[in-house]
């Protein structure tokens, strides 16, 4: 049985931690306390005097001004945010409330869990894709249309907060956010290194495929270069952008089929997310359209933009969608605000329409505004419907999936 360890905080608080490293990542390893109610991450490096103050910043003043006023409680349930810090062995770490209980698999995988990830924590990443839902998760952990818009929500709602304190993420990506479909919750977790703009810099750029085109671009250039872009609150616009279309339509929005450098890969991925970035349903620029034949099956209907169009999430996501990656894709200055993919978001969900086929997955709809409306999801044959009607009315016979409605 591993030793329990006890050590206290900068703030003289008593905490222990399981000797057994339960996770560990680029910069930390992570430990259970005794009861399992918070964890103490130690970095791997020594850190220097600014982050060190960075750090007690993040759980001292910027912890107090989120946490410590009326209606703090509230977003304790959107951020795992550090509480103290803490130094032993000389090491320096830092404690954080452990994950919440609807954020760990209840089912997993499919065909009885063959991944073994059930009581695992639900990262983003495995909803953030047709093919990983398809291929791999349990149907009962992959949510719908409504669920999904509840996650986008909370998601869009924390970095507003976040934002309004003058703060920005840095690495906003799936990787750093927990989401339950299920239930639609949401959380953004690893926000020790967030960015002060004029303060505390960024540790890292980001995440692929989340990373802002102009911080791609000039990522060459060393960091004290004033030409070059480092995350900022500009930036984690775009990444939450592309979270936004990611959950609701399970592709990425520049990963289409142009290839810029048939040589170089590496090359051809700075050019496709950075200077050459293209939205891939740009309505006249069509060159990064998505080549069906280069996807798997496992992505489709969803992959295809001709058959699941931006379009379908309704009159307030689409001119939001037009200025995350139209206008506003190589000009910071037009991409739209936390507070406005918030507002949008939730007008959306007025929106919504239960699907009357009680076997479509998604379930739920964005109404479009006709007077006999159809969900889209059924027209495209997602589900396998037995005799039954879709929303607008129209029976359907022995529908197998890929069969549209005739």
């Amino acid at each position: 049985m591993a030793n329990i360890i006890t050590c206290k905080t900068k703030d003289g608080k008593t905490i222990q931690y399981v000797d057994e490293v339960i996770g560990s990542g680029s910069m930390k390893d992570v430990y259970f306390s005794p009861d399992k109610s918070y964890v103490v991450a130690f970095y791997h490096k020594p850190q220097n005097e600014q982050a060190r103050e960075r750090i007690n910043m993040i759980t001292g003043r910027y912890r107090q001004n989120i946490f410590e006023q009326t209606g703090g409680d509230y977003w304790k349930g959107l951020f795992c945010w550090p509480t103290d810090v803490v130094e032993h062995a000389d090491k320096v770490g830092i404690v954080v409330p452990a994950y919440q209980q609807h954020f760990f698999f209840r089912y997993g995988s499919k065909n009885n869990d063959f991944l073994g990830i059930k009581g695992r924590e639900k990262e983003g990443k495995w909803f953030a894709s047709a093919n990983n839902q398809n291929k791999f998760l349990d149907p009962r952990e992959r949510g719908n249309t409504l669920s999904y818009l509840k996650v986008c929500i909370l998601l869009t709602r924390a970095v507003r907060r976040m934002h309004a304190a003058g703060l920005c993420h840095s690495d906003l990506s799936y990787k750093n956010v927990l989401i339950d479909p299920e239930l639609g919750h949401a959380c953004i977790i690893d926000v020790d290194g967030l960015v002060v703009p004029g303060k505390y810099p960024p540790d890292v750029v980001g995440t692929p495929d989340f990373i802002a085109p102009e911080v791609v671009k000039t990522s060459h250039l060393p960091k004290d270069d004033p030409r070059r872009v480092l995350p900022s609150i500009a930036t984690d616009r775009h990444a939450l952008s592309v979270l936004i279309y990611m959950y609701l339509l399970f592709r990425h929005p520049l990963r289409g089929g142009k290839i810029h450098d048939i040589d170089d890969e590496v090359r051809d991925e700075a050019l496709s997310m950075g200077e050459r970035a293209l939205f891939i349903e740009h309505p006249t620029d069509r060159s990064n359209a998505v080549k069906v034949n280069q996807v798997s099956s496992f992505s489709l209907p969803w992959a295809d933009p001709q058959k699941i169009p931006y379009t379908i999430m309704g009159p307030y996501l689409k001119p939001l969608f037009d200025r995350a990656f139209i206008d506003g894709l190589h000009d910071p200055s037009k991409r739209p605000t936390a507070d406005e993919w918030e507002s949008a978001l939730v007008k959306t969900v007025d929106l919504i329409q239960p699907c009357q086929n009680k076997d479509c997955d998604q379930k739920w709809y964005v109404f479009n505004g006709k007077t006999k409306p159809v969900c889209p999801y059924g027209v495209l044959g997602i589900f396998r419907p037995k005799t039954t009607k879709c929303s607008g009315g129209r029976a359907v016979r022995g529908l197998q999936r890929g069969i549209t409605f005739r």
